[in-house]
């Protein structure tokens, strides 16, 4: 099948009921399709943003990393999904101050950056894509900090499986205590003590490299 028949079919089955027609047609105009593999990098630190990403398929992780080189991850992109800190910084004309990697293979069409500052003023879909975009990606880093700031890291790490989880749409995750403990900055041995303590309590079941999820965590516990 031709590239640009392939990439309007995804566009559209992504995207049609979030933009009208002539914009889903100027998307296909100016942007280009391009694949990353699953733990290759999207975007990095300090790397000129030119375009923005709408995710077709896959899921990225954002993360922010402090002047020692410690990182947390901070939100997830998923398909119909694009990262408004991004936009910003396009417009603004500044380097990320993110990375984002790929949690599997990903598909995204790239956006220009002049093409996204026009379509605000031009159509309404767009506007109030990238507003909710902003207010969807402030909620998901309030919700980081709130994790920091009142929970113990047993709950952590339980919110970060059962997040994981809800991503992927499945209770088992091919996942190392080095990939636990690199994503909320901590350590391997201290991560390892901890999910022995959860599948003791039958909240998950842990082996080497994979964690079945047994019962989803809640704020309301």
């Amino acid at each position: 099948m031709d590239k640009s028949l392939i990439l309007k079919r995804k566009l559209y089955h992504q995207y049609s009921e979030i933009f009208e027609d002539a914009l889903l047609q100027e998307i296909l105009e100016v942007g280009f399709m391009k694949k990353i593999k699953s733990g290759d990098l999207l975007i990095d630190i300090g790397d000129e943003l030119t375009h923005i990403p709408l995710i077709l398929n896959g899921v990225v992780k954002i993360i922010r990393q402090d002047k020692e080189g410690y990182e947390l991850t901070l939100f997830y992109l998923e398909p119909g999904h694009t990262c408004a800190i991004s936009f910003a910084n396009c417009i603004n004309k500044k380097k990320s101050i993110f990375r984002g990697t790929t949690e599997s293979d990903v598909e995204a069409v790239f956006i220009p950056v002049n093409s996204v500052d026009e379509w605000l003023v031009k159509y309404k879909s767009w506007r109030h894509f990238i507003i909710d975009s902003y207010h969807f990606r402030l909620l998901e880093m309030v919700d980081s900090i709130d994790s920091l700031a009142f929970l113990t890291l047993s709950n952590r790490i339980w919110k970060y499986l059962t997040d994981k989880v809800k991503i992927a749409k499945d209770i088992d995750l091919g996942i190392t205590h080095q990939n636990i403990a690199s994503d909320l900055n901590s350590s391997r041995v201290v991560v390892t003590r901890i999910l022995q303590k959860l599948h003791d309590e039958g909240k998950i079941y842990s082996t080497r490299n994979k964690v079945k999820v047994l019962e989803l965590f809640d704020k309301a516990l």
